[in-house]
């Protein structure tokens, strides 16, 4: 999993990504840790990881988007949580 602490373009406007994560399933366990805190979330992935199981070169990455008013407490909830560690960029 993989911390995003820059404002990236993407094809979502007013969403910021907040974490990449390995998998589906772990992005649903942020996904619903984020909403059970009042904080919406789009996972955003390639639809051929999910159905084939792929994890190779990208294909299993899923971003995690909030709305970017929402985005500064997402990071601080995953932070406190233990979500963004080993592979976080903390930037």
């Amino acid at each position: 999993m993989m911390f995003s602490g820059k404002k990236k373009w993407n094809k979502q406007p007013g969403l910021v990504e907040v974490l990449v994560t390995s998998g589906l399933l772990q992005a649903e366990i942020i996904k619903g840790k984020l909403e059970s805190n009042d904080i919406p979330v789009l996972l955003q992935y390639e639809s051929l990881g999910p159905v084939m199981g792929l994890t190779v070169d990208g294909l299993g990455q899923v971003r995690v988007l909030v709305p970017e008013e929402k985005a500064e407490i997402a990071r601080i909830l995953l932070e406190e949580s233990g979500d963004t560690d080993e592979d976080s960029t903390g930037a």
